[in-house]
């Protein structure tokens, strides 16, 4: 038999202590809190799937997804994300519902981390799901529901960046006629590795022209101005219609008054592969990674057989938690309750009336009043000793009293 892992967690796992939890806690209230205000519903879905539903179906590659197999050989899946639970659910126990439907959660999500230490294999997230409206307004309205969110969850300062997945295909497709390097440039720019996009342009056998083009998209980043100087870098198609969509998306975000801390970067891609047109990313100042992401999803539906246009949300939570500047309330010190086995009843019932009036209590069997004694003076809070000559008041706030 194998010597048990006392200390230690399976790779990408943590551990929440109360501290920490209890600031997680109030996080999610505040921001569960604005959801509802926004009229999204909370919803909960299993932590485990059938792979060839849900797995599939969330566009996380094979070797990213925790997967074992059921008595009846059916494979499962430890869901990697919600998006595609929550499709399962809406074209099926809410079929008979009318869209649009606007639902939030909270939940974890899995993915297999890389070997190297440092990569979290369970992502605790909050989110919201906007189904079955295809306009502008509605991803204006979850990206202004991010803002409001990661405001309430004590986020001092933090920026949305917004692109258009049909500008970027649209520009690859109609500049790069090789799939093989479309796909390697895609891939830098998911890894926001413009340097290795920079030198793959630069040993492509591509025209000038074309490099030119490509290169440019590296400055498409910054206010609404950038709209402006995209559409100089292309022309029609889809590229011009995904710009169509960013200007009318950033009109209405300006009747939000959100404008101040949402941007244009289309140089993004997203890291699920079901996302077709706006997305966006959330990013704290002095933090290296996203602490939120989202984007238009309007094909997932169909997969499940009721098609419908979507968008959403999904705050890191771990990472939001690490950035926020909300702080703990004090708990109320706790009452001690102390007592010997001749008044048991007495204490236990005086802890039952005093947890009903609100109050904190915990519960101390002691042999004897010296016992009680040494506890009362470790106490932060009051301390009511049951003991031999009936019930003592005694601790900081009331005074010691030894019987």
């Amino acid at each position: 038999m194998t010597r048990p892992r006392v200390f230690e967690k399976p790779l990408g796992m943590r551990d929440w202590l109360p501290d920490e939890l209890a600031k997680r806690r109030r996080i999610e209230a505040r921001v569960l809190a604005r959801m509802a205000a926004w009229g999204y519903r909370e919803i909960e879905t299993p932590t485990l799937e059938y792979d060839d539903t849900v797995g599939k179906a969330s566009a996380t590659a094979d070797d990213q997804r925790f997967t074992l197999l059921d008595r009846q050989g059916m494979a499962l899946v430890l869901r990697p994300d919600m998006t595609a639970p929550i499709a399962r659910v809406a074209a099926s126990l809410l079929r008979g519902e009318a869209l649009p439907l606007r639902l939030c959660y909270r939940a974890s999500v899995f993915r297999r981390p890389r070997k190297d230490a440092g990569h979290s294999a369970e992502f605790p997230q909050l989110g919201v799901e906007l189904i079955g409206d295809g306009a502008a307004d509605a991803d204006a309205e979850v990206i202004a529901l991010a803002v409001d969110c990661l405001r309430a969850a004590g986020v001092a300062r933090f920026s949305l960046a917004v692109g258009h997945m049909g500008f970027l295909a649209g520009l690859l497709e109609s500049t790069v006629p090789d799939a093989a390097l479309r796909g390697e440039l895609k891939r830098f720019l998911a890894r926001r590795d413009f340097v290795g996009f920079r030198q793959a342009v630069g040993r492509s056998t591509l025209p000038d022209a074309a490099k030119k083009r490509l290169l440019a998209l590296l400055a498409l980043r910054g206010g609404a101005e950038t709209l402006e100087a995209a559409a100089r870098v292309v022309g029609g198609g889809a590229c011009g219609a995904a710009l169509e969509t960013l200007y009318r998306l950033w009109d209405v975000l300006a009747a939000y008054e959100v404008t101040d801390c949402v941007g244009v970067d289309l140089t993004l891609i997203g890291h699920l592969g079901y996302y077709t047109g706006v997305l966006f990313e959330g990013y704290a100042a002095d933090h290296g990674f996203p602490i939120l992401h989202g984007g238009r999803y309007d094909h997932l539906m169909a997969l499940f057989a009721r098609p419908a246009p979507a968008t959403g949300f999904a705050l890191v939570l771990d990472r939001v938690w690490e950035v926020s500047t909300l702080e703990l309330e004090p708990d109320p010190p706790a009452v001690t309750v102390v007592y010997d086995d001749a008044h048991r009843a007495e204490a236990l019932q005086t802890a039952r009336r005093l947890r009903e009036e609100g109050r904190v209590v915990v519960t101390r069997w002691v042999a004897d009043a010296d016992a009680a004694v040494r506890m009362a003076e470790q106490a932060n809070g009051a301390v009511l000793c049951f003991l031999d000559k009936g019930p003592v008041a005694c601790g900081p706030a009331t005074g010691r009293e030894r019987r």
